[in-house]
């Protein structure tokens, strides 16, 4: 992501064309950055699944709250040939939502951090 300043401007941000609904001001080096402090080694699956929740959530923007069973059922859906959320919960041990949003630059939506939900944050 490259930041440029114009003198009595604010930054204008270029998205990174890997992450196109990436937040404002989120990078692929803060992912890694969150990812290593949390014990993960990130694998192309794993940005996948970083990419899904972005487009997830930059699709659902004007909901009132994203509802997480939604979110699971999506995820386990578009993850159904890697194993679906089974494979998830390996690649995030702290919970595909909760542990993914992190990552992603995403606020988690209310109940992903239940340990209900196998989440162990």
């Amino acid at each position: 992501m490259t930041e440029y300043v114009l003198p009595g401007q604010e930054a204008i941000i270029e998205q990174d064309p890997q992450f196109p609904h990436a937040p404002l001001g989120w990078s692929r080096a803060e992912g890694e950055r969150v990812a290593r402090a949390e014990g993960l080694q990130m694998t192309e699956l794993h940005w996948r699944v970083v990419r899904a929740l972005q487009e997830y959530f930059h699709r659902h923007e004007d909901a009132p709250s994203i509802q997480i069973r939604e979110l699971h059922d999506a995820l386990d859906e578009a993850f159904h040939a890697e194993g679906g959320l089974k494979r998830l919960y390996e690649l995030f041990p702290g919970g595909p939502v909760a542990q993914g949003c992190r990552i992603a630059g995403l606020k988690p939506p209310p109940g992903a951090v239940n340990p209900s939900f196998g989440s162990v944050v």
